[in-house]
């Protein structure tokens, strides 16, 4: 029994009491922000206590907290961390701390409530990735609604009350589904513990791919996958910098998290029957996904409409159901939070100063801020997968994976071929989109007055780069945290299926 999880995932709430106490002398402001951000670097510290406690090649659960919370329903508080969590509390705990550093001058109202909801939004995020009982589960997943609707909405861009109530019924109708399917299951099995019912699933096998739906819609929705992409373009456009950046850093992971802890192990048979569909359906998000960014003049939505061609690739390695796609997988989806989280905070950048996010306004940026523009041509080479850096480490592994997926039929590599595609276009749309904000001839007199990146901006794109170059040079440490857990993931799916035939 250890309780540093529990300690992860409530520590923001310390925070929290203290921003409600903070007095309403002058300065409050600024001491709000500081008690903010100190909460949220503890938590960060917290979780590397936690890795480093983290014994990899250890395939199951560690740092188990569990006892029983409603017995009479056989609900427990049972939290545990394992390869497939261990990168996702790392991600939140960096993400949350940059969202709230990026705020620090963008937010000049309400300003006690904003802090309050992006710690309560941590905890919630947080809990998803450890919560190992499905009520449990389920609560942390609802509760991640509630500050973001309210992040988007109140302090979001001019349609942003249209974006947020979009944002939370898309999300609340999934998880209905959802919820009917963790109460089948409960009750057939008599425990919400994932463990258990993953080792008494047999009790639920004939439903299965009625259950597989329940959750993947829900899961799709969330990550998402088209066709049930329509609310994230107006979400990440009309939220403020730092929800954007936590939206795309952590929120859309539950998604494709969610798919790897619950679908597979709990659906085997039905993962790898549904495999092929959702191959094609992650593909289309590639290709669909890329085609739209292109034509957009709005920087920010060009951004929103890249997450769903990158997280087609995350979809697409994990039902490779082998080790390559889904560590694959895993990796990409925290180079997506550290590569797209950075392209939105650089457009934040550029919107404090100048208002605007259209592309039409910019052109020659290089010639007045070249750090800024130096700095943002390295997280847009990493983002279009460049090699040396962190989204191409994902992408091949990714590809490595469906390239000899059995869970895709005779012909793997058609899949592969058609993926192959979406990062040429990432090029193309991202290098377009360089272009035309960053070089050229310098037309607009009202770029001329633009300022340089300041100490706080440089301290986070430093922060964003060192994981960049990081994870492209040196990607084995990540690998490793995975690697048993996965590869135990994966022997379990394959003998069910086998034994199934």
């Amino acid at each position: 029994m250890s309780i540093i999880l529990s300690v992860l995932i409530f520590f923001p709430l310390v925070g929290v009491l203290l921003i409600l106490i903070a007095g309403r002398k002058e300065g409050r402001d600024e001491a709000i922000k500081w008690i903010a951000l100190g909460t949220s670097v503890i938590t960060l510290l917290i979780s590397v206590a936690v890795l480093i406690g983290f014994r990899n090649g250890f395939p199951g659960l560690q740092m188990v907290d569990r006892f029983d919370w409603i017995p009479f329903l056989n609900i427990q508080y049972f939290v545990g961390v394992d390869g497939i969590s261990i990168l996702m509390i790392l991600l939140t705990a960096f993400i949350s701390m940059i969202a709230i550093l990026a705020s620090w001058t963008a937010i000049d109202h309400q300003i006690k409530t904003y802090y309050i909801l992006m710690l309560l939004l941590e905890i919630g995020m947080m809990g998803v990735f450890l919560a190992q009982d499905l009520f449990l589960f389920y609560i942390f997943w609802e509760f991640t609604l509630i500050p973001m609707y309210f992040l988007i909405g109140m302090w979001g861009g001019q349609e942003r009350v249209y974006a947020s109530i979009k944002f939370f019924l898309y999300t609340m109708a999934g998880s209905l589904l959802m919820l009917l399917a963790i109460l089948y299951m409960g009750i057939t099995n008599n425990s919400f513990s994932v463990p258990d019912l993953i080792a008494g699933r047999d009790a639920f096998a004939s439903a299965q791919y009625v259950l597989f739906i329940g959750f993947a819609i829900a899961f799709a929705i969330k990550v998402p996958i088209f066709p049930f992409h329509s609310w994230l373009p107006d979400a990440h456009t009309q939220a403020p910098t730092a929800g954007s950046i936590v939206l795309a850093g952590v929120l859309l992971k539950m998604g494709t998290y969610g798919f790897i802890r619950f679908n597979l192990p709990l659906f085997p048979e039905a993962s790898f029957d549904y495999a092929p569909a959702i191959a094609v359906l992650a593909i289309i998000g590639i290709i669909y996904g890329a085609l739209v960014s292109f034509p957009q003049k709005d920087v920010k939505k060009l951004v929103a409409y890249s997450s769903i061609s990158h997280l087609g690739f995350v979809m697409l390695g994990i039902f490779s159901l082998n080790a390559a796609g889904i560590e694959g997988g895993i990796l990409q989806g925290v180079n997506h939070g550290l590569s797209t989280g950075a392209l939105f905070f650089l457009v934040g950048v550029i919107y404090e100063q100048r208002h605007t996010r259209e592309m039409s306004e910019f052109g020659g940026l290089w010639k007045v801020v070249p750090v800024f523009t130096a700095l943002s041509l390295v997280v847009v080479l990493s983002s279009m997968g460049l090699p040396g850096l962190n989204g191409f480490v994902g992408e091949f592994s990714i590809l490595l994976g469906s390239m000899g997926a059995y869970s895709l039929g005779g012909h793997p590599w058609i899949y592969t071929a058609f993926a192959t595609t979406g990062v040429i276009l990432a090029a193309v749309y991202l290098l377009w989109m360089f272009q035309n904000v960053f070089m050229g001839a310098l037309k607009n007199p009202k770029n001329e007055k633009l300022r340089d990146v300041n100490k706080r901006e440089l301290v986070i794109f430093i922060a964003f780069l060192i994981f960049i170059v990081w994870i492209g040079v040196q990607p084995s440490p990540y690998f490793n945290l995975m690697d048993s857990t996965v590869s135990t993931l994966v022997n379990d799916i394959s003998a069910t299926v086998l034994v199934g035939q």
